[in-house]
């Protein structure tokens, strides 16, 4: 492997048929084109021999049930194989060996296509062959590129050549395109364009697979190894308890420096149930050593608050010099912008002098903003401690159990302050929501009112469905009485015949003829208005004063819309005039005189719609 590694250089110089003196022109071009060093020099190779480092394919894993690793991890050596170099193929040259001679294709072709590189491809297919090449003149050629492991080749003209790495097959690919010419023939057998494109062999694909599964292991121990290094120590275990370790835990307590871990053994041990009759002295006390430790506690957070208000107002000094300086800029802007400077400066300077002046001020303001959040945070703070003292004077004057009501104190204020901070927050959510629940509450009657006329259109549906039924039926009743109208016809002319002979006894003829044949009924002719007028008093379809209103109201409303109502706009109209009238009154008096209103459907489907017309006048015309 680390011969093959050292390039194409040094194949080429242990060859004693292409080791060729620095001072023939054409060899030194053979020589560059294929990446040979010459005898005494040293050059660089024409391929990188970093092409020789396998690639890791993260298809692998579906195949070998390998977990898929990423190349540009670290710790693994995968790079990509560099670009192949475009001056290359415009400075080929003629390649001379013992046996034939090697010629460039036309630099301004395009280059020769090559197929997809199979994973781990170290063969190459080599087509284009002369028909009187032999394998020895083959290996003379591609033993140029690399260490050749097999050749082979076929009757036609054409071959698969396998090197030892993958490398060498890039060089081999260089020289697809060139014309070959056997000794100084021109016959047409002993020349040929060869074509050398990359080959798919099992050998190639099972040796890169091994690769693979090589780094893939490489790659599994070395995460095992960094997590291991990286997993968090193990706690130390927790000594038992005892007189003896009692006594070392409450030296523990006593210093500073070890008391967290001193409270975490404790804590371990009064978990575990140490605590009985004969150990209870023994925790009480170092339950009072812990205890003992709040003053010191205390007095820490009290030092740390006064750092933290010495830097606040320092902090507050600075930023009030800053503020001053932006002033006195402000106002150096506001005299140069003034009539008298201003005239005589450019307009290019204008410009800067705008543009500075603007900044200057968004700065000042922010900076002005920042200075006073900080003043009222120390008003508030200032609001809330008026009357009392700071707490590090009292923790100071007072016993412990002063010093832990305190600070007891102090944390319940700062719990109503953020209670009432957080109160603030829900009153703005609960505005915000307010403003949805606006928009629910219009969506919700958008929905009732769909929910309404759906069940509307169903109603209607139904309706007109029973009217259907009722219009054949009283289409039967119609025939009926055009049936008994036509007899009674017939009885009537009879009736006028015999007036026409007897004259003189014609009211008690026509009063014996109406007798007998109208229904079989026995009604008498004398008084005959004074009946029909009062069959129409009692009998007519108005029952009251109120009726007769209301038919009249109706009646106007829809004689101005000759296309008609529906029941609710109509009611709606009414409604205004008397309140306590309701729409099924309205329909049942409409229904009740079929032949002053009547009914139409309008529209399709969901938009269907039931319709009242005024007809009234209808009847009057057609008599």
């Amino acid at each position: 492997m680390a011969g093959a590694e050292e390039g194409l250089g040094s194949v080429g110089a242990d060859r004693t048929h292409i080791s060729v003196p620095v001072t023939d022109p054409t060899a030194w071009a053979t020589a560059v084109n294929l990446g040979i060093v010459p005898m005494g020099l040293t050059g660089q190779q024409l391929v990188s021999d970093s092409i020789c480092i396998p690639r890791f394919d993260h298809g692998l894993g579906i195949m070998t049930g390998i977990t898929p690793i990423n190349p540009m991890m670290a710790g693994i050596s995968l790079v990509p194989p560099p670009p192949v170099p475009t001056e290359l193929s415009a400075s080929k040259e003629i390649i001379h060996c013992n046996s034939c001679t090697l010629f460039p294709q036309n630099p301004n072709l395009p280059p020769p296509s090559t197929r997809e590189r199979p994973p781990g491809c170290k063969t190459v297919f080599v087509g284009g062959l002369p028909e009187n090449a032999t394998e020895e003149i083959i290996r003379e050629v591609f033993n140029q590129c690399g260490e050749i492991t097999a050749i082979r080749k076929s009757k036609k003209n054409f071959c698969h050549i396998r090197f030892t790495e993958e490398f060498m097959v890039d060089k081999a690919i260089y020289l697809s395109g060139y014309r070959m010419r056997i000794g100084s023939s021109t016959d047409k057998k002993d020349s040929g364009r060869l074509h050398v494109d990359f080959a798919q062999a099992r050998d190639d694909f099972y040796e890169w697979e091994c690769k693979q599964r090589l780094l893939a292991r490489e790659e599994r121990h070395r995460r095992k190894i960094e997590e291991e290094r990286l997993r968090p120590p193990s706690p130390p275990p927790i000594m038992h308890f005892s007189d003896h370790e009692a006594g070392l835990l409450a030296e523990k307590l006593k210093d500073d420096s070890k008391f967290t871990e001193a409270v975490g053994v404790l804590l371990t041990w009064i978990d575990r149930g140490e605590v009985n009759r004969r150990s209870a002295n023994h925790f009480y006390s170092m339950v009072q050593l812990a205890n003992s430790h709040v003053r010191r506690l205390m007095n820490e957070k009290a030092a740390h608050e006064e750092e933290m208000e010495l830097a606040k107002e320092k902090f507050k000094n600075a930023l009030s010099g800053i503020l001053t300086q932006f002033e006195q800029i402000v106002a150096v802007f506001n005299a140069a912008t003034r009539q008298k400077a201003w005239d005589h400066f450019s307009k290019a300077q204008r410009k800067n002098i705008d543009i500075w002046r603007k900044q200057c001020e968004e700065l000042r303001n922010a900076h002005s903003e920042e200075l006073m959040g900080i003043r009222r945070e120390e008003e508030m703070e200032m609001s809330d401690d008026d009357s009392e003292e700071s707490p590090s004077k009292k923790i100071r004057t007072e016993d412990s159990a002063l010093a832990v009501q305190a600070y007891a104190l102090k944390e319940e204020n700062d719990s109503l302050r953020w209670q009432l901070d957080a109160y603030r927050n829900e009153v703005e959510l609960l505005k915000q929501e307010q403003g949805k629940m606006f928009r629910t509450e219009e969506d919700q009657a958008k929905d009732q009112q769909l929910h309404f006329l759906q069940q509307t259109v169903q109603s209607m549906q139904q309706q007109l469905l029973d009217l259907q039924e009722d219009l054949k039926r009283k289409e039967l009743e119609m025939k009926k009485t055009k049936e008994e109208k036509c007899c009674i016809e017939m009885q009537l002319r009879a009736v006028k015949e015999k007036v026409l002979s007897n004259g003189d006894t014609m009211e008690k003829n026509t009063h014996e003829v109406l007798s007998e044949g109208i229904n079989g009924c026995t009604v008498p002719v004398y008084h005959q208005d004074k009946q029909v007028n009062s069959e129409r008093h009692f009998q007519g379809p108005l029952k009251s004063e109120k009726e007769a209103l209301l038919l009249g109201i109706i009646s106007t409303f829809l004689h101005v819309h000759p296309f008609g109502a529906n029941i609710e706009y109509l009611w709606s109209y009414i409604q205004r005039l008397d309140t306590k009238i309701s729409a099924g009154e309205i329909e049942r008096l409409m229904v009740r005189l079929p032949r002053m209103f009547k009914q139409e459907f309008t529209g399709v489907g969901a938009t269907l719609e039931k319709r009242w017309k005024f007809c009234g006048f209808e009847g009057i015309n057609t008599i």
